[in-house]
């Protein structure tokens, strides 16, 4: 019993301490953490930001390109000349001087309407990103939601078993009074000792499980100190079942895969278009301004010569036939668009199906968590009457004991229906598209 008394005092002493230093995290205030520091949202938004500059005017071939060259170059050689007159001249080594400087410029002016349809895909690879980015944030607000829910239920169940062993505690104190007067016997002081042991290892493994769900919490927030103490918010509100109606019809609409497949349908498409650029010419301007100056040994007409000026043309290109890739290439994107309409149907397909069934699973375990209230309520009356009963002496502890088993269980399995509801209905919210538009 010294033992007991020593683990119980430090027990209480841990209590004590948490709660003082354990500030309220609310749902809010865990999914602004999450939405600024978790790395697969901070990545996803990083991948949007590089579809954001590809779908630039700069990366579009509309514009046209700018270069400069310049060079020089040094020959010394032996020359040997033979003039018309039938004379030799010959020089040794003979030094020859160029230099060059240009500014050119290009610009394409048709190319059959491939950077036209490349340029659309582009922006449409952006939606996409901005759709994945979407669907990564609703998965990491679910995984937030499921950790958070269970650091509540933890500390709900915490609460339940601190309780449970108080209750213990008190037995055990009235049933030592009561063998010293000799109103019971040793087995009633024995039995609540067992029974109080048994409560308080529950309650240190409740608190244990209650540590690591906060650290997995931190992990999710990317939180620095994965030892933050804090407390959680245990109230859950149920949408309302009319709300929830309107969403799973207009589920085909804001359902981030069906959203995902209709972009892949529509780059496909664009691809299909790009690629049959290959039928039609291309028209190119060119343009330059350029220096050049040379200078020449004794055996060349003249000793040095410089140009500048200005240069434009304008070019012509058809592939009439490149061998058949260009054709083939046209028959495989016209087969990867018709693959992405099949994906499509298939994926409404799931999504129906996935939304049936998170419907089913939400109405079930909501209908669940109203009947295990119902079931606190009896256990609680019941768990009251025994305790009172067992004061008179009318009922034994055993008896009394199953009665408070009952009512640990009652609440337990009601705190644990009550988020698993809450949770099967952000899976039906996330499937109908609603989940970042809905207030937690």
């Amino acid at each position: 019993m010294k033992n007991i008394n020593i683990a119980l005092f430090l027990l209480c002493c841990v209590s004590g301490l948490m709660a003082q230093q354990s500030p309220l995290l609310t749902k809010k205030d865990a999914v602004a953490e999450t939405l600024e520091r978790n790395f697969g949202i901070v990545i996803a938004r990083n991948n949007v930001a590089i579809s954001e500059n590809n779908k630039s005017v700069l990366n579009s071939g509309f514009l046209p390109s700018l270069t400069g060259n310049a060079g020089a170059n040094y020959n010394i050689e032996d020359q040997t000349v033979t003039f018309q007159d039938g004379s030799e001249s010959t020089v040794q080594d003979a030094e020859t001087t160029r230099y060059n400087a240009s500014v050119n410029l290009a610009y394409t002016l048709f190319d059959g309407m491939g950077r036209y349809y490349d340029y659309k895909r582009l922006k449409e690879e952006y939606n996409l990103g901005e759709l994945q980015a979407r669907e990564t944030i609703e998965l990491t607000m679910l995984q937030l939601f499921t950790v958070y829910f269970e650091v509540a239920r933890l500390s709900e169940n915490v609460t339940v078993l601190d309780e449970t062993f108080q209750n213990t505690k008190n037995r055990l104190t009235r049933a030592q009074y009561a063998f010293e007067y000799g109103q019971v016997n040793k087995l009633e002081v024995l039995n609540a000792e067992v029974d109080i042991v048994t409560d308080s290892i529950n309650l240190m493994n409740a608190k244990q499980q209650l540590e690591n769900a906060k650290r997995d919490l931190n992990v999710v927030t990317n939180e620095e100190n994965l030892e933050r103490q804090f407390s959680v918010d245990t109230t859950v509100a149920f949408s309302n079942p009319l709300q929830l109606e309107a969403f799973i019809r207009a589920a085909d609409t804001n359902n981030v895969r069906l959203l995902q497949a209709n972009r892949n349908i529509k780059i496909s498409e664009y691809d299909y278009k790009a690629s049959k650029s290959i039928y039609l010419p291309s028209v190119g301007l060119a343009g330059a301004y350029g220096w050049n100056e040379g200078n020449f040994p004794a055996t060349n007409f003249s000793s040095s010569s410089t140009t500048t000026g200005f240069s434009a043309g304008v070019t012509l290109r058809w592939s009439l036939f490149d061998g058949g890739s260009g054709i083939t290439a046209v028959k495989n994107a016209r087969i990867r668009t018709s693959n992405e309409e099949l994906f499509k149907m298939q994926i409404i397909s799931e999504v129906k199906r996935d939304i049936a069934n998170a419907r089913g699973d939400y109405e079930n375990r909501l209908a669940i968590y109203r009947l295990q209230e119902k079931n606190v309520l009896t256990a609680t009356n019941n768990f009251e009457r025994s305790n009172e009963r067992y004061k008179l002496g009318q009922i034994t502890s055993l008896e009394l004991r199953q009665a408070q088993i009952n009512l640990l269980n009652a609440r337990t399995n009601k705190n644990l229906a009550k988020y698993e509801a809450k949770l099967a209905e952000l899976e039906l919210l996330q499937l109908t598209g609603q989940l970042l538009n809905t207030e937690l």
